[in-house]
């Protein structure tokens, strides 16, 4: 039994709750966040997951990308659910659960417990309690420059000010750092693989703005003159400043606005439940920043390319799966404009690949065997941009099924890749052209086909997404992921990822590929593609031969002109 597991329990008495609730989020609800708490109470490493310590029992509830890691993980002390069995879940219904309120929004709780009054809210964090962390020392923000990013504070500023116009409200609390990150053109260090500002943002209707973070991170914006003296709260101040502003209704995002926050802002003005403008403004890329997502990814595309004929060509000694992403990260840290990585590398041979989104451990990975087959999804943060990227390549000679399937996969993703916008314009269609061969033969994948990409920000963010559910209009601008896949439990996982943009020409929308990274030929079953599919691929690698083929050396070059 984990130890801190115990050390919970014994604070169930003193707050009279019978359990207690830990969120994957921190109290910014970002994917990726230097505090983990609920891998430190539960082993469970993934981005998505709540655990439920009860006085005897524990549950993990997460979803279809992590069934099996977190089994391996946290299978020993959990008991291991879907999300959707959490919704309204009679497990807890005479039970009072412990929250931190900082962590929940409202909407999450009435989501996920009946019994609302059953919720007991804790202003204190008992994971905190029972593991203090260490003060790291703090980075401050910085600014980006309007070459960079294409549009000045101003301008974003009047966009939200005429939208609380609209709406009626005064003030607007945006309680996401990615947004409060694209609205004033700054970004931080607070995220392990985003340039994130933990901070937040109120902005009223007559365009005054307040920024509520720490003194040490704003000091240098300050300084610079990005921000003024008077338009700073210190975090420990808010509570005072908030009641101290003049007016009546204030917006706030109920996915980003923790009960915590609601119930301060509601103590003194109306609120008003929308969703936070900033998320589709942020979505729609201008030309400025589609420029340099297309140079990040060239030299991305050169270091993935390197990579992949190193490991297929010239490596021969037995490499593990660390081994592998390490050497990866190496090829990206050639070029002077890497950061670092956007998320964590997936890099699975065998039946590791089938783990959608396996971590590979120093002390557990697995030798790479040249009979697998081997998925490596990967992405950088560059100045400026950021990427993500999967190839599933081979070795040796694969099965035919193995190959059919690999095609298949394939033949989805080139149905994204070609889509026509105009008629399907929203990533619910999509997602329906990239499962279609698949699920011809019964075969399905249990997670998204693609997700939309901040600009140099987070590698994952809405509101657009391609999946079964989200009817969000693909517009002119906007990044998303194509990765289809198939994962054979125990056996190999596959997946085609690139990165692709929302181009119009006349009246035409379309898709435009940003990777530029060659496509696995040995896995392909040409008979199962159309003469259509034979030339988008030709097309595709001739692209990525003529845009990145000057920065390879010779031999790179020759192995890269034979997927032509």
């Amino acid at each position: 039994m984990n130890n801190y597991i115990k050390s919970l329990r014994t604070k169930f008495k003193k707050y009279n709750i019978d359990g207690y609730v830990v969120p994957k989020n921190d109290d910014y609800f970002t994917e990726y966040s230097k505090i983990n708490r609920l891998k430190i109470i539960s082993g469970f490493s993934g981005s998505a997951g709540i655990a439920i310590i009860l006085k005897n029992k524990n549950y993990l509830f997460t979803d279809g990308r992590y069934t099996i890691q977190s089994q391996i993980e946290s299978g020993k002390n959990f008991k291991i659910y879907g999300f959707e069995k959490l919704i309204n879940c009679n497990l807890f219904k005479h039970l009072t659960l412990g929250i931190d309120p900082k962590l929940f929004t409202n909407t999450q709780i009435k989501n996920y417990f009946s019994n609302y009054n059953k919720v007991k809210l804790i202003n204190k964090n008992l994971i905190d309690e029972i593991r203090k962390q260490k003060n790291k020392f703090i980075t401050p923000f910085f600014s980006l420059d309007k070459k960079i990013v294409g549009e000045s504070v101003n301008s974003k500023i009047n966009k939200i000010s005429n939208y609380l116009k609209k709406n009626n409200s005064e003030y607007i609390f945006i309680s996401a750092p990615e947004n409060v990150a694209w609205i004033l053109n700054i970004r931080g260090s607070d995220g392990p693989n985003s340039p994130i500002p933990n901070s937040r943002l109120i902005i009223s209707k007559s365009k005054k703005i307040l920024l509520i973070s720490k003194i040490k991170k704003c000091k240098k914006l300050i300084k610079n003159k990005i921000i003024k003296q008077d338009e700073f709260i210190d975090i420990e101040d808010l509570p005072k400043k908030i009641l101290n502003l003049k007016g009546k209704t204030f917006i706030i995002d109920d996915k980003s606005c923790s009960i915590f926050y609601e119930n301060l802002i509601k103590s003194k003005f109306k609120i008003k439940k929308r969703e936070d403008p900033t998320y589709l403004l942020k979505a729609i890329k201008n030309k400025t920043e589609i420029k340099n997502m297309i140079e990040s990814h060239v030299l991305d595309g050169v270091a993935l390319t390197k990579f992949l004929y190193w490991i297929k060509k010239i490596n021969k000694k037995k490499i593990s799966e660390v081994d592998a992403a390490k050497k990866l990260e190496n090829f990206r840290k050639m070029n002077k404009n890497f950061l670092y990585p956007s998320f964590d590398t997936i890099a699975g041979s065998g039946k590791n690949g089938a783990i959608v989104h396996y971590r590979a451990k120093k002390e557990s990975c697995k030798i790479i065997n040249k009979k697998d087959i081997f998925l490596c999804d990967s992405g950088g943060q560059y100045k400026y941009g950021t990427t993500d990227v999967t190839r599933t390549i081979c070795f040796s000679k694969q099965k035919q099924n193995i190959k059919n399937i690999f095609t298949k996969v394939l033949k989805g993703h080139i149905a994204v890749a070609t889509t026509n916008i105009n008629k399907d314009n929203t990533g619910k269609k999509i997602d329906k052209r990239a499962r279609k061969f698949l699920n011809k033969s019964n075969l399905d994948y249990a997670h998204g086909t693609g997700h939309g990409v901040g600009f140099f920000l987070n590698v994952h963010e809405g509101p657009q997404s391609i999946t079964k559910i989200n009817t969000v209009k693909i517009k002119e601008g906007m990044i998303l992921s194509n990765e289809p896949g198939f994962y054979k439990t125990n056996k190999y996982g596959i997946r085609i990822e690139n990165l692709v943009y929302v181009r119009k020409l006349k009246k035409n929308l379309f898709f435009e590929n940003l990777t530029m990274a060659p496509i696995e030929k040995d896995l392909i079953n040409f008979k199962l593609l159309t003469l259509t599919e034979k030339n988008y691929l030709l097309k595709y690698h001739l692209e990525v031969y003529s845009k990145i083929s000057k920065y390879l050396n010779l031999n790179e070059r020759k192995w890269l002109a034979t997927f032509i």
